[in-house]
């Protein structure tokens, strides 16, 4: 049976995640917003409003759960997103360019996961990219959070998580990639854990968060 959840919704707020947060009591809560005035990406990153854009979270209690909350939370938005794919650990691609993120926190035995995604941006910064060509209206970042609030509470729901069907969507995997301060290799494979196993020389090597690059050829 499905985990019973909560759900407001509002125009404009501070943050999705804060507001989850706040408002979780013995149930789960979905909080989605068309625009926050007071959001953040992931290690702090500055929050960037689309023309259309969704921001959603979903808060819950957890215990001893080792499973990796921001690739399911991927895999969830793959599910309800057509034609987006993944990079490790928490972006969300259209082609080569970045549509939206996910952040994971754990907040005194809960997980908020909240995903950004720019729904419509026809002047979007550079290496942006908006969902839809044309304006979906003003509706369509309350349906895309309620599917994929509804999803992410199904996998959470389950005993595993869809390792496979996260390696199917990682764009990461298999490219030369980066990282600061100065690590290179060949991303080969997801731990269990949801480690990046990365392949340098000496060995494979775990990555279990940070940004990474992907290298074109000749980079």
């Amino acid at each position: 049976m499905a985990t019973p959840y909560l759900q407001f919704r509002f125009d404009s707020i501070p943050s999705t995640q804060d507001q989850a947060a706040e408002d979780l009591g013995d149930v789960p809560v979905v909080v989605i917003a068309a625009e926050q005035t007071a959001g953040r990406g992931r290690a702090g990153a500055r929050w960037l409003n689309a023309d259309r854009a969704l921001a959603v979270s979903v808060a819950f209690h957890v215990s001893s759960d080792p499973r990796p909350f921001s690739l399911m939370a991927g895999v969830a938005a793959a599910r309800v997103v057509d034609g987006i794919v993944l990079k490790w650990p928490n972006d969300l691609l259209k082609g080569d360019a970045k549509v939206g993120g996910i952040l994971v926190e754990l907040r005194n035995g809960a997980a908020v996961a909240g995903m950004g995604l720019n729904l419509w941006w026809p002047d979007p910064p550079t290496g942006m990219v908006g969902l839809y060509d044309d304006d979906p209206g003003p509706d369509r970042h309350a349906e895309l959070g309620a599917l994929w609030a509804a999803e992410l509470m199904r996998l959470v729901d389950d005993e595993a998580w869809p390792i496979d069907e996260y390696r199917s969507l990682c764009t990461t995997l298999g490219r030369d990639i980066s990282w600061q301060p100065d690590g290179s290799g060949k991303a080969v494979d997801i731990g269990e854990d949801g480690a990046l196993l990365v392949d340098v020389e000496g060995g494979v090597r775990p990555l279990y968060s940070g940004e990474v690059s992907h290298l074109r050829a000749g980079t």
